[in-house]
Formats: C-alpha cells, sequence, structure tokens
C-alpha cells in the first residue's frame, strides 16, 4: 500500500516564539509531511522568523504571505486551497505535536467513511471536547476543534471551503460537520493521536466575536436545526429492537442531538459487549442501579434537568410509563424528526449515496 501524502497547513499571525516552537515540534516528529505556513499579515518581526524557518525546508515547504489579516477560516481555505495531499492536517501555533500525533491521525483518516479526524487534547489550552470513552480508540464525534484537524482529501474535494462567512469555531465547524456527514462521510476522535496545547492568545473585542457567534447561530439553525438534548428510557424489560433504535441514535448523534441513554443492568451489558458505548462522543450511557432502581432513576433525572434546563425526556421501546417525567415524548417522534432531515439532506446531494454507502458499517473501535 502506497504511503500517503501529508500536508500541515499552518495559519500564523504575529507570536513569533509560539509559532516557532509549534513548527520545530513538527519538524521534529513529522518529518515526512509537508508544511504550509500562511502567514496572515504578521508583524515584521514574525515574518522573518518565518522566512528563517522556511527556506532550508525546500520541497518540504510552503510558504504563503498575505499582505493583511484575512482571518483565521480565510487563512485555512487558502492553505487547503494550495493541499493536494492524501490527508491535510490543520494546526495552530499553540499546539505542539507529540511522536504519536501525526500517525493516529493519518491511520484515522484512511479508515473508510472517515473524512475528519481529531486528536485528543491535553494541556491549558486545550478545547472543552467531548472526551473519548474509555475502551473506544477511534469514536464518531460531532464537535471538533480548529486547534488540530485532520481532512482527508476526498471528501475536502466535495466539500470544498470552510464557511468564511460563519465564525471561525463552533459553527464553523458545525457546519462543515454537517457537509461531511451529508456526503457519507464520519467524522471521528482518536485515541492513538494526542497533542498539547498552549493557552491560545486570543485577539479582538469580545463583544464583535458575541455578535459573530450569535449571527452564526441563527446562520447555522437555518440550515441544519437545532440541535436538542434527549433523556432516554427504555424500561426494564426492553431488549428487542435496541439495535435499530440505536441506528436512529446515532443518526441523530451525527446531527448534532446528543442522548443520555438510562439503561438497567443488562442493557448497559449488551451495550458494552455489542460497542454501542463508543460509537459517538455525543451518545453517553447511563446505569441505573440494581439497589432501589426507580429512586435511582429519579435521582439521575433530577440531575441531569438540573445541568441541561431544556433536556427531553424520551420513552424508548415499549415503554409506556418515564417515572417521574410526565412530558415525555414517545421515541417515534425523535426518530421522525431524525429521519426527516436525514432525507432533506439526501435529496440535495448529486450524485446521491446509495443505501449501501450509506448505512456500510463504519470499523470504530
Amino acid at each position: 500500500m502506497q504511503t500517503p501524502t501529508i500536508d500541515i497547513i499552518v495559519p500564523v499571525w504575529n507570536n513569533p516564539f509560539e509559532t516557532r516552537a509549534c513548527l520545530a515540534s513538527v519538524l521534529h516528529y513529522s518529518p515526512e509531511a509537508r508544511l504550509v505556513v500562511v502567514d496572515n499579515g504578521s508583524s515584521r518581526e514574525t515574518e522573518l522568523m518565518l522566512e528563517e524557518f522556511s527556506e532550508p525546508l525546500g520541497e518540504r515547504g510552503l510558504f504563503i504571505k498575505s499582505e493583511r489579516n484575512l482571518g483565521m477560516v480565510p487563512a485555512i481555505n487558502i492553505g487547503l486551497a494550495r493541499s493536494d495531499s492524501d490527508v491535510a492536517v490543520i494546526l495552530l501555533p499553540h499546539v505542539r505535536v507529540t511522536s504519536d500525533s501525526l500517525a493516529g491521525l493519518v491511520q484515522a483518516a484512511q479508515t473508510p467513511h472517515v473524512g475528519i479526524v481529531s486528536p485528543v487534547f491535553s494541556g491549558s489550552g486545550a478545547p472543552p471536547l467531548p472526551p473519548i470513552t474509555p475502551g473506544g480508540t477511534l469514536m464518531e464525534t460531532f464537535r471538533v476543534s480548529f486547534a488540530t484537524l485532520a481532512l482527508r482529501k476526498e471528501m475536502r474535494q466535495q466539500l470544498g471551503d470552510f464557511d468564511e462567512g460563519l465564525d471561525g469555531g463552533e459553527w464553523c465547524l458545525k457546519d462543515y460537520v454537517r457537509r461531511a456527514w451529508k456526503w457519507g462521510y464520519h467524522t471521528c476522535v482518536t485515541s492513538r493521536s494526542h497533542v498539547v496545547c498552549g493557552e491560545e492568545t486570543v485577539f479582538g473585542s469580545n463583544v464583535r466575536k458575541l455578535q459573530q457567534s450569535q449571527l452564526s447561530s441563527s446562520t447555522y439553525q437555518e440550515r441544519w436545526g437545532i440541535g436538542r438534548h434527549y433523556c432516554i428510557y427504555f424500561g426494564h424489560d426492553t431488549a428487542a429492537g435496541l439495535a435499530d433504535t440505536m441506528e436512529t441514535i446515532t443518526q441523530g448523534a451525527r446531527q448534532g442531538h446528543r442522548f443520555t441513554l438510562l439503561l438497567h443492568r443488562r442493557q448497559a451489558a449488551d451495550f458494552r459487549r455489542l460497542g454501542w458505548h463508543v460509537r459517538h462522543t455525543g451518545i453517553e450511557t447511563q446505569r441505573i442501579s440494581m439497589l432501589m432502581p426507580q429512586r435511582n432513576l429519579l435521582l439521575r433525572c433530577t440531575d441531569l434537568r438540573a445541568r441541561i434546563p431544556d433536556i427531553i425526556p424520551v420513552r424508548g421501546g415499549s415503554v409506556t410509563n418515564f417515572p417521574g417525567q410526565d412530558t415525555a415524548i414517545p421515541f417515534e417522534e425523535v426518530a421522525a424528526v431524525i429521519g426527516a432531515a436525514r432525507a432533506d439532506e439526501q435529496s440535495e446531494l448529486t450524485p446521491v449515496i446509495t443505501e449501501t454507502e450509506e448505512t456500510a458499517p463504519c470499523s470504530l473501535t
């Protein structure tokens, strides 16, 4: 099998010492990759450092200069436009790669149906993303960060650029993840890749950032709808039919919904045996205690409601009563929302993803 080619795209705006440390870590741990540095209108001091750093790289480096600061997302798009590698890795200057960073990302990006890959982050500036569940090595996820992100070539060619009209973070990335899934590409996090984040220097007015985030949120919701958080209780005896239910829940997690599943002991054991507990970071399982289970169920629901006031209780399986949750809706209503959104996505595709391509299993554990 041919070794995949890799470009590492680093958008830079000032912070020369931080940037040098980032680039040095890339050269030390990822000598086979090509560096694509996009100087986004930096000061002369930073520009000189980048020129000095890039000059000895030869064909292993590409230095792109913008005379003014275009913004982070436009700089990333400029770098991606110059990349024809099998895997392009976005890396922000406050991140340091480690010995396993690149290999883990590339390996995951070569997995069938995977298009976007995130590493595991640590350090004082690590983005607050859902953790990978213990026991999982490659899990689907919905939330990622520009701090480090690997993108597969075929997917990049189909999706095009990140939307520069959205914010430079949460909503821009959610939009890209939804577009990727629309084309059948999974977004994953791998425990086989680890990077360390220092504190990111944040520029610009907080008021303007908040305004842009609110506008981007509205734009995203107009395109894709609102992400909900559902709490599902299957009752004590439900076992049959959970495979179909889990497929629907996974589809919902890929659309940005979150799910907390309250499981009795046997159900929790089945989930672990089938690997469902490590399928998606947007799906959390909680095991109900065997000792006074109804009391434990009520306590868990109270805790969830306190932390997530707009959480929606759902009756799963054949359950007609969700103790303490008189407003619980049947799972069929949730499935209808998820199914309608997927049908809308597929109807806009050219060419349309075939059923075989869409439903083909992805090896994520």
